[in-house]
């Protein structure tokens, strides 16, 4: 009998919080033959709901290049030259993508999690995540994703920080949508509230992933930040700030400042 794989619960779970969906590309060269054990990655196996496809960028350049190519890659190449041109002459690719019905656990992340370090092992040499606009390292993936062994929201979630007219900045994230969750959007703040807004942020971005919804209409009671915060429903899918629905935390006009 197989050994049964540690859960990765979702504690906070309710239902009709969404569906997952999960998009990832792994650049390298394969030897896909490798077994893909169980106990070693900590995952059920190839899943059904899991679809992989394998491209090889000389027969299918234009599928590299709408990875590789314009103003986003331009920053990663800046900010991750090295991981950046070892994934840019990389001759294959590997696109897992998967949705999951509002999932009670993370199991399926953690079969995910398991995949991308089976084809690391087997060739890989850069994990690029779009939803949250990340380009991983080989070994940045192997030890700070996988090696702990648990969800690790806020390694997969991240938050950016967008200049507004008149000094104040507009934080939002992306990559909840993996976890079947909106993202989350707060403008108007000012640097004398930076930190608490992180930190707000840091905790719906917890409580999501672990399962939780944030009812529309909740305030925000922080002691770090001033009274009046509401949550609001907005958004969809096809939104490009996020290519998710979201969250708009809103307060009244200067509160954060």
């Amino acid at each position: 009998m197989p050994t049964e794989l540690p859960s990765w619960p979702r504690p906070h779970f309710t239902p009709g919080g969404g569906d997952a969906l999960v998009f990832l590309a792994v650049f390298g060269e394969f030897d896909l033959s490798r077994p893909l054990s169980r106990s070693k990655y900590r995952t059920s196996g190839m899943p059904d709901w899991l679809e992989n496809a394998r491209y090889e960028r000389a027969a299918q350049p234009d599928v590299f290049a709408g990875y590789q190519a314009g103003k986003l890659w331009e920053v990663m190449a800046r900010d991750t030259p090295v991981t950046a041109a070892e994934a840019g002459a990389a001759p294959q690719c590997v696109a897992l993508r998967a949705e999951v019905a509002d999932p009670p656990t993370l199991d399926y992340f953690r079969d995910v999690v398991g995949v991308v370090a089976w084809l690391l092992d087997a060739g890989g040499v850069a994990v690029y995540d779009p939803q949250m606009l990340w380009l991983w390292a080989a070994d940045e993936w192997r030890d700070e994703v996988f090696a702990p062994g648990e969800p690790l929201p806020d390694r997969h979630t991240t938050i950016m920080v967008s200049e507004e007219p008149g000094g104040t900045s507009w934080y939002h994230t992306r990559g909840m949508r993996k976890y079947g969750r909106p993202d989350l959007s707060v403008r108007g703040v000012g640097a004398a509230r930076a930190d608490g807004v992180t930190l707000m942020i840091e905790r719906f971005v917890e409580l999501q992933a672990l399962g939780g919804v944030v009812p529309d209409g909740e305030e925000v009671r922080m002691q770090a930040l001033p009274p009046g915060g509401v949550c609001r429903h907005r958004g969809s899918h096809a939104d490009p700030d996020f290519n998710n629905v979201h969250v708009e935390v809103d307060w009244p006009p200067g509160a954060l400042v």
